[in-house]
């Protein structure tokens, strides 16, 4: 029996798209969940995993599957839906699951055979029995899988033009923000990984560097903070020989031991969400955490970087709280935290979260066409109607504060300053270049969608 996992691509995200530029090896990550799949997956089936970020196959080439399982975020539905279409019009049958066939399963079920909603660990053997003897039912739900069953990852089934490997230690998270889906996903629940299972992975996988893909890898709670200094500690003890760099809350910084620990361990990196310059903003988007009395980020930030780990801030535009001039500030306040990369997004209200049904309330989801316009939910691209801001200021918001932030004087003053603190001026080089590459491209897509769409967002008022 043949089984083909495919991540779909989508052609509107150039950062993972290595034809575009070769830094984007350094931003394109291994599709982890399918490789949890794969360890799931009984003997007698002969899996393959497709990574279309790495270029579309001929699929007409390939042998021809016994079965096709898709996965897919929200930008990559529609994409997901041809590559299910034309396996479907083959006899094939086709599973799906993931966030987006989750939080829109009556769209998924419309374009598949079958749907697994939730996480689909607990689920997928008995999914493959049933393909395997043609009783495919309509829907499976896994439901919240316990952590201790979760497989070790086939690392070895993706090689080759990666410049990471991949990880999970923990699932949950129980900030809730209300932009994000990963509570209505994952559950509030923080759950761990056993350390000794987290460690043999670790030790398979080939990559010298790893993204650890945990959402909060130290969670909130002093257990969760004890829980991440044992794992820190057992991974040093391997002498795993790893480096690696993994999601964060600011409150990292609140601990040195915990900070001395993360980095004898390997990490060289952490991404932590802002979110906003202003307490309103966050108080808006429902992440209070960061509001923490006499939280000073410039001298978190520095903690964390006196132990050679980077620091990529991520930030986001288009909240009710923000005026014009959110762009330049934004910049201005990554550039004051002394944060070595930011990554910035537009407000996007995503399925499931509670953005979206505040948005979808107010009318304010400007790309409703769906699921066409799910492509757009990339996080990069305006798709709502936004308070203080018409299509083309918000879109100039987002360039101006690349442009501040990414100006070659501000990409060596970080440059020279991690050399000068012994911090790797190298990664952080390639990190700022990465990003400044993309700005051509980003400048040209915008204008395609402003071309395309802006007769959407006409009745935006610009304040």
């Amino acid at each position: 029996m043949r089984l083909y996992l495919i991540n779909p691509s989508n052609p509107l995200v150039s950062i993972v798209n290595l034809k575009e530029s070769c830094w984007n090896r350094y931003r394109v990550w291994k599709p982890l969940g399918l490789m949890v799949l794969a360890g799931k997956t009984l003997p007698e089936w002969e899996i393959t995993i497709v990574d279309e970020n790495l270029g579309v196959p001929n699929y007409q080439a390939m042998p021809r599957p016994d079965l096709v399982g898709i996965t897919a975020f929200t930008s990559q539905a529609p994409r997901a839906y041809e590559v299910a279409a034309y396996f479907r019009n083959m006899g094939i049958p086709v599973v799906m699951g993931g966030i987006h066939a989750t939080m829109c399963l009556d769209e998924a079920m419309e374009r598949v055979d079958s749907v697994v909603t939730g996480e689909a660990d607990s689920i997928w053997q008995q999914v493959l029995k049933d393909a395997r003897h043609g009783n495919l039912k309509r829907r499976y739900d896994g439901g919240l899988a316990e952590i201790s069953d979760i497989p070790l990852a086939r690392h070895d089934l993706l090689t080759g033009r990666y410049a990471f490997g991949a990880i999970q230690t923990t699932r949950g998270c129980p900030l809730n923000c209300n932009f994000c889906s990963v509570t209505a996903f994952n559950g509030v629940r923080y759950r761990q990984r056993p350390i000794p299972d987290v460690l043999r992975e670790f030790q398979s996988i080939r990559d010298k560097r790893v993204l650890v893909v945990d959402d909060n890898l130290i969670g909130t709670r002093p257990e969760h903070i004890s829980r991440a200094k044992d794992l820190f500690r057992a991974m040093a003890q391997a002498n795993l020989q790893k480096e690696w760099v993994a999601q964060v809350t600011i409150n990292f910084a609140d601990d040195d031991e915990l900070l001395a620990l993360a980095a004898k361990a390997g990490c060289r990196g952490v991404f932590i969400g802002f979110e906003s310059p202003d307490p309103e903003g966050l108080v808006e988007l429902g992440k209070r955490f960061n509001l923490r009395k006499g939280q000073d980020f410039r001298a978190s930030v520095r903690r964390i970087q006196r132990h050679n780990i980077l620091v990529v801030g991520s930030f986001i535009i288009g909240l009710d709280a923000h005026k014009p001039g959110i762009g330049k500030r934004v910049a201005e306040a990554a550039s004051q935290y002394g944060v070595d990369n930011l990554n910035v997004l537009f407000l996007t209200p995503l399925p499931g979260t509670r953005l979206w049904k505040q948005m979808k309330t107010e009318d304010r989801i400007a790309l409703d066409s769906f699921p066409e316009h799910w492509k757009y939910y990339t996080l990069t691209f305006p798709v709502a109607k936004y308070k203080h801001f018409s299509l083309d200021v918000i879109i100039e918001e987002m360039l101006s504060c690349d442009r501040d932030f990414y100006s070659m004087s501000r990409i060596m003053r970080r440059v020279w300053g991690n050399l000068w603190q012994g911090r790797q001026p190298l990664i952080t080089l390639i990190g700022n270049l990465s990003y400044r590459s993309n700005f051509r491209l980003n400048c040209k897509a915008y204008a395609d969608f402003k071309r395309n769409w802006g007769d959407r967002h006409n009745c935006i008022k610009e304040s």
